[in-house]
Order: C-alpha cells, then structure tokens, then sequence
C-alpha cells in the first residue's frame, strides 16, 4: 500500500512554486511537469489545526472549504492573524503595497517587511508595487484611507482572478499601468500617516513567473476532492494557490488549499484520468473594467 501524505498547499519559493507536505517535504514543479496524486479510499477530510498545531478532535470539515479548518480552529487561527486586525502591538515594520489582478482588479494591502514579495506571489498578484513602509498600526490607517478616499478593495475573491489569467494585456507596461495611476493618486492624499514613510512606484511583473505566457483558457476547475479520485495533468502555470493543468480535454484549475486535510497517495506510471468533481470555468469580460473609484 503506497504512503499517504498530507498536503500543506502550494509554497512560493525562489526558485518557483512547490507543494508542501506534512514532515517538511517539497515538492518543486517546473512547467511541464506532471502532477498526479490520487486521494485515499475510504478517507475523509480532517481539519488541519490551527498556529501549528493539532486540531484536538481531528474534525472532518467539508470537501469544499478552502481553509479546511473546523469552526474552533478556524476561530483560534482568525484571532492570532494580521489580516483579521486583532494584532494591534506587533513591533514589526510593515510594507503598504498595491497589487493588480487584472483589469479593473487592483487591491490595497499590507505584510510585514521581513516576508518581502512572498505574500503578492500567495495571492497571485499579476503585478505589484510597494506603497508605503511603517508601523503595523500605520499600515492599517493607510489600508482604511485607500477604501475610504479612493474606494479600493482590500480584497479580490480567487474566482475573479481565476476568470482573467488567459486574457491579460501582453505587455508588462500596460499590467503595470492601473498600479502606476492608483499609486499617484494614493501617495498625493493629505490624510497620509505621518509615520509611514511613501515609497516611490516600481511595478514588480509576475506574468512570467506564473507562466502566464500564452496560457490556454481554462475550461474548468475542481471543486473538491473525493475518496478515491484522481488528479492528473501537466503543469502549465501556477498563480497564487492555484496549478493550472492540461488534462485531456482542456486546462483544468486546481486550488490547491483544496487538497488540504485529505490524505493522498502517489498515482503511478503516467497516472490516472482525472476523477475528481470539476465544474465549468467561468470567465470574466475583460474588455468591461468593474472601475476602481
């Protein structure tokens, strides 16, 4: 009977993407490569904890839920997170950033200074600029300044980013272009916290990074994994938690926050068809942009 192992999602490392699994293995992928793993018969989905540590009672959480966390795990991991805005004495220096997603798509956030680009690359942020460094609590009154003043998200939802990967502008110049616009009009607000120090517009591109060269149009996307199904496909690009595979028929999106809390097992020879619930891609009109103000 072949190992199982758990899943810890998808790691960005300098040298390209990797999955991550339980005991500090990485698995790096190269486009190309072919993923294939299969999920034990017979298993169920348990909750994967909370701050690095065990779920008490092993819940089992729903195929579908990306955080794969119980409702006390996830309430305990809510309340230690940056994000949440229940850290109010984190001594750390803070980066203020804008990230575009695609058009009409470009979002305010922050992550602490030490992290450095790691967290645009989880998100799957097309391309990014630094806004601002300082203090935790400055970072946070910029982030409300942004919505406020010049009504920017801090949030993007996965599927809308998913819709648009295949039909981005081609060049890094016209990606950057939103970033450039909306860093101007931010930096030029005179609400500024003075403790927060503005940092001049330098659009970092991932386009290349994610392998988003020409890639093909998804045609659909898992939606859970099951006991005893299979994913199998090659690797053609990956952004934030997502592969982007071929399998026959078309390029399937895989979220792998998905594969989270279930045990899998290695799938041999070239693997199996891909067995899994998989729902149709819905694709976003690009040539209508949402608007930001």
């Amino acid at each position: 009977m072949a190992q199982a192992w758990r899943c810890k999602g998808l790691r960005w490392s300098p040298d390209g993407p990797e999955l991550a699994w339980g005991g500090g293995r990485r698995s790096p992928l190269t486009w190309g490569k072919r993923v294939a793993f299969g999920v034990a018969e017979g298993g169920v989905r348990t909750c994967v904890g909370a701050r690095g540590h065990a779920c008490p009672v092993r819940a089992v959480v729903p195929g579908r839920s990306t955080g794969a966390r119980c409702e006390e795990c996830a309430r305990l991991d809510r309340a230690h997170s940056v994000a949440a805005d229940t850290i109010a004495d984190d001594p750390r220096p803070y980066h203020v950033y804008l990230a575009w997603f695609g058009p009409g798509m470009t979002k305010v956030g922050i992550t602490a200074l030490e992290r450095g680009s790691a967290r645009l690359l989880e998100q799957g942020a097309i391309s990014f600029s630094w806004l601002g460094t300082g203090p935790l609590m400055a970072a946070r009154r910029t982030e409300e300044l942004l919505r406020a003043a010049l009504r920017v998200p801090d949030r993007i939802p996965y599927a809308d980013k998913r819709a648009v990967r295949s039909e981005l502008p081609t060049s890094a110049a016209e990606r950057a272009a939103e970033v450039q616009d909306l860093h101007a009009r931010a930096v030029a607000l005179p609400a500024w916290p003075e403790s927060l120090t503005r940092e001049p517009c330098q659009p970092v591109d991932h386009a290349a990074v994610f392998g988003l060269t020409d890639l093909p149009a998804a045609v659909g996307e898992v939606s859970d994994l099951v006991a005893g199904g299979v994913v199998s496909g090659r690797l053609v690009a990956a952004a934030g938690p997502d592969l982007h595979l071929a399998v026959e028929g078309g390029v399937v999106v895989v979220d792998t926050r998905l594969m989270t809390g279930w045990e899998l097992v290695p799938v041999g020879g070239e693997g199996g068809e891909l067995s899994v619930p998989v729902r149709e891609f819905k694709r976003r009109d690009v040539s209508v942009q949402d608007g930001l103000f």
